[in-house]
């Protein structure tokens, strides 16, 4: 069975948090090979309409929020999030489209959605070094970790900034399709895995 691996896009997104889970992912089908993909990776938008990632890179997402398949993963990247904090559209499909998946995870400051949210809450949770603050005191009842590279909550999993995403998304790949496929992707990415301590 193909998983479906959504990652939100929005203006002001940060290209690596979600190009780096995009490769990965991708990448991972490419390796395990077969004659059925192990993941489909697709973006989706607010709207179908192109959205400008930070310095400026065009991205036009596949999917709406309300017209996308059924996730098994959801991937909420950061970037400059204010904009998209203030979007109840957006906030209310995330309450609602968390619940759905398997994983709901999220990348550097894209925890500051799900933290609107209030999916995280009595939850443990991670973000950028340099945010780290904020989200404390935005979200007091958000128990935030910092010095980690990723947080997993089970369904809520979340990443420290941008190439920690990475990191992060090796991980899920170990979740959905075992240890060796993990392995075998970093390889092929030429990525050197850094994974958290026991």
């Amino acid at each position: 069975m193909t998983l479906q691996i959504g990652i939100y896009v929005f203006d002001n997104v940060e290209v690596l948090d979600f190009a780096g889970p995009y490769e990965v992912f991708t990448c991972a089908t490419r390796v395990a090979g077969g004659p059925e993909p192990r993941f489909s990776v697709f973006t989706l938008g607010e709207k179908r309409v192109p959205v400008r990632a930070r310095a400026g890179l065009k991205i036009d997402p596949d999917y709406a929020l309300g017209d996308h398949p059924a996730l098994d993963c959801l991937i909420v990247p950061g970037g400059v999030v204010t904009a998209e904090m203030e979007k109840p559209a957006v906030i209310d499909w995330l309450t609602h489209q968390t619940p759905q998946t398997t994983i709901t995870a999220s990348v550097c400051t894209g925890a500051f959605l799900l933290a609107k949210t209030g999916l995280f809450n009595h939850r443990s949770v991670t973000t950028h070094w340099e945010d780290i603050a904020d989200l404390k005191t935005m979200f007091p009842t958000v128990d935030v970790k910092s010095d980690v590279r990723w947080v997993d909550q089970g369904a809520l999993v979340s990443s420290a900034g941008i190439s920690a995403g990475i990191d992060m998304s090796l991980h899920l790949v170990e979740r959905f399709a075992g240890r060796e496929l993990a392995e075998r992707t970093a390889r092929q990415l030429e990525f050197d895995w850094t994974e958290n301590p026991d």
